[in-house]
C-alpha cells in the first residue's frame, strides 16, 4: 500500500475503506476482509451507526492498532465546540480506541445560516485542541468548497489536513480541489465510481480492457494517478479485493485528460449549502 505525506508529516495510506451505508454483522466482516487483504486505511462517521462493529472488526483483525489509519467524523447535528467535544468522545468509546487517527468535520453548516462561519471556526476550534491534545493525529474537513473553506483557512490556527468531497469522473470539483492543492490539503474521494453507474461507459471500458482491469479499477486509479485519496465501500468480497488491486498500473497523460472530460454521467452531486443544517 502507498502512502501520502500530509501538511503535518503524517503518512497516510493512499487508499482507503469505506463503510457508508453498511452496518452490522455485514460491515464488521467487510472490514476484517479488508484488513486482511491489505487495507490499512478505514473510513466510518458517527452518522453512520456503525463505529462499533467498525472498532470490534479491527480488534479482531490481529492487525496492530498502530498499522491502521481509522477516520471518523463530527455530524452536523454536533457541530460547535462542546458538542464536537463530545461527539469525538462517543466516536472514541464506540470504536473502543484511545485516539482517533483522523476526525473530519462532516459537513459545513450551509452558507445562508446566519453565523455559518462562525460555527464552522467554533466546530474546527474543538478538533485543534484535540489534535494539540494528542488525542487525534490528523484533523480535516469534508464536504467544504472553497467559499466554506476559504473562511476557515483566514481564521484557524492550524490548517486542515483532509477535504473529504464527492469526486469522481463527470464530478471534478475543480475549484475546490484547486484550493485544497494550493494549500496543501489531501482530497479524499468519496463516491469514486460515482454510485456505479459510470461502470457501464464504453469509453472507460475501453481503457479498462487496455490494461486488463476493470472500469471501477480506472476510475481509482484515475484518482490517484492525480493525487487524490479515494475511498471505494463495498461489502462484496470480490469487489473489496478488486478495488485493491489497482498499483500495478497507471493511465497515461493522454487518458487522464481524456476522462477529466466526461460530462456527468452518475454519483450524487449534493450541495453542501442545501443540506440541512
Amino acid at each position: 500500500m502507498q502512502t501520502y505525506t500530509l501538511n503535518n508529516g503524517v503518512k497516510v495510506p493512499s487508499l482507503g475503506f469505506g463503510t457508508f451505508k453498511a452496518a452490522g454483522q455485514e460491515v464488521y466482516e467487510a472490514v476484517k476482509e479488508a484488513l486482511r487483504l491489505g487495507y490499512r486505511h478505514i473510513d466510518t462517521a458517527s452518522m453512520y451507526n456503525n463505529e462499533v462493529e467498525v472498532g470490534k472488526a479491527i480488534k479482531d483483525s490481529g492487525i496492530d492498532r498502530s498499522e491502521i489509519f481509522v477516520t471518523s467524523k463530527v455530524w452536523r447535528s454536533d457541530r460547535g465546540y462542546d458538542k464536537t467535544v463530545a461527539s469525538f468522545e462517543r466516536s472514541l468509546a464506540n470504536l473502543g480506541m484511545d485516539y482517533l487517527d483522523c476526525l473530519l468535520i462532516h459537513w459545513p453548516c450551509p452558507i445562508n445560516k446566519e453565523g455559518c462561519h462562525e460555527e464552522n471556526l467554533d466546530t474546527w476550534h474543538a478538533l485543534e485542541d484535540l489534535y494539540t491534545a494528542g488525542k487525534i493525529r490528523v484533523i480535516g474537513v469534508s464536504n467544504f468548497r472553497t467559499h466554506h473553506l476559504e473562511p476557515l483557512l483566514a481564521k484557524c490556527h492550524i490548517k486542515p489536513m483532509m477535504n473529504q468531497i464527492e469526486l469522481h469522473p463527470g464530478f471534478r470539483q475543480e475549484e475546490t480541489v484547486a484550493l485544497c492543492k494550493r494549500e496543501d490539503i489531501i482530497v479524499e474521494a468519496w463516491e469514486p465510481l460515482a454510485k456505479g453507474k459510470i461502470l457501464n461507459d464504453e469509453r472507460l471500458l475501453k481503457i479498462a480492457e487496455k490494461y486488463h482491469k476493470t472500469a471501477a479499477q480506472v476510475c481509482i486509479r484515475w484518482s490517484l494517478d492525480q493525487g487524490f485519496l479515494p475511498l471505494p465501500k463495498s461489502v462484496t468480497f470480490s469487489r473489496i479485493k478488486e478495488n485493491m488491486e489497482v498499483f500495478d498500473f497507471h493511465l497515461s497523460q493522454e487518458e487522464v485528460d481524456f476522462i477529466n472530460s466526461f460530462e456527468f454521467i452518475g454519483g450524487s452531486m449534493i450541495d453542501p449549502d442545501k443540506v440541512e443544517g
